[in-house]
């Protein structure tokens, strides 16, 4: 059994159009065909979240990776995908890291057209939880039913995880809950003031909740048939890795590099966190991690697009491999 099918939020479609019509991406004084490494940009603005998920952008930048190949990377934390996808597309943003679920949908819809160039979070065990207060009748998934459940938006990632997490339960996910769209730095303020019955909370939200208010798990939203599921990676339209493929090319090298150390290096992860994140470093020492993948695979990412169609997140069948970026050799 499928769930309800849904498609692409029309109001995105429109804001989108309008900001394709916008500023084009205005270049000056950041291009040059003859600087030394032949880019055809040399600074560029990159856009992520405050979580750990993209870490490796912050160590590459740290460690001197983006000088190396000739960038110089301006990093920007943006609230939340429906604000990155217009920027994008007009182009004052480059490059973003992006839910897979949102790049899927947004071409299914042809909302945009979009290109992966680097792979960036993969979860793993307990790092995106349901999280109910500490003195919460609810004990297990089942006791959902009817409660109100946040997630940071509807036809999102977290309502798919959400959504299978509840019909393992046996549960409708359209019909036994009460769906609430909210950013994760409200919902530990909101689970606990009783606004909410349980939020989907990621890193490093869910440690923090635990810690201060002793809040209990009620479910490892990645696991089962979501376990290792991929959830993001690094973004930019067709548009601009046609008119700046060589940029891109570097930007590759050097985010490789940072997701390389990210993979082997909790502490270089450890490390970056308080400079982007509200993350205090005795928590980034505890936190659970995901993975951080150091290749671009379309059997892997495929995985998404085939789960988004079965629980009807998707109308039909997305072949996700023209949307990859080979990496350069």
């Amino acid at each position: 059994m499928r769930l309800r099918g849904r498609t692409f939020a029309i109001g995105l479609l429109a804001t989108l159009a309008l900001a394709a019509c916008g500023s084009g991406g205005d270049d000056k004084g950041s291009t040059s065909s003859a600087n030394a490494g032949g880019l055809e940009k040399t600074t560029i603005s990159v856009s992520t979240s405050a979580i750990a998920d993209h870490s490796a952008l912050y160590i590459a930048q740290k460690r001197g990776f983006f000088k190396e190949v000739g960038l110089t990377v301006k990093t920007e934390i943006t609230p939340s995908t429906a604000a990155t996808i217009p920027r994008l597309m007009n182009g004052s943003l480059d490059v973003a890291a992006l839910a897979y679920f949102s790049i899927f949908s947004s071409q299914e819809a042809k909302a945009g057209d979009w290109r992966v160039v680097a792979d960036a979070y993969q979860a793993g065990p307990d790092v995106i939880d349901l999280v109910v207060p500490k003195d919460s009748p609810i004990k297990t998934v089942k006791d959902l039913e009817g409660k109100r459940v946040s997630i940071a938006s509807r036809n999102s990632v977290g309502e798919l995880a959400v959504g299978a997490t509840l019909k393992t339960a046996g549960l409708d996910p359209a019909k036994s809950v009460q769906w609430v769209g909210m950013a994760f730095p409200e919902m530990p303020a909101k689970l606990l003031a009783g606004e909410i019955d349980a939020a989907w909370l990621p890193e490093p939200f869910l440690t923090n909740i635990q810690r201060e208010s002793g809040a209990r798990v009620l479910a490892d939203t990645m696991s089962g048939a979501l376990a290792d599921f991929p959830i993001a990676g690094w973004a930019a339209t067709s548009d601009w890795t046609k008119k700046y493929p060589k940029t891109m090319a570097a930007f590759q090298r050097a985010i490789l590099k940072g997701q390389q150390v990210a993979a082997s290096d909790r502490k270089a992860v450890e490390g970056v966190l308080p400079d982007y994140t509200a993350i205090k470093p005795d928590v980034a020492g505890v936190m659970k991690l995901g993975v951080f993948p150091t290749s671009l695979n379309a059997t892997r990412l495929q995985r998404v697009a085939d789960t988004m169609q079965e629980y009807g997140f998707l109308k039909g069948k997305l072949d996700v491999a023209p949307l990859l970026v080979p990496l350069p050799q």
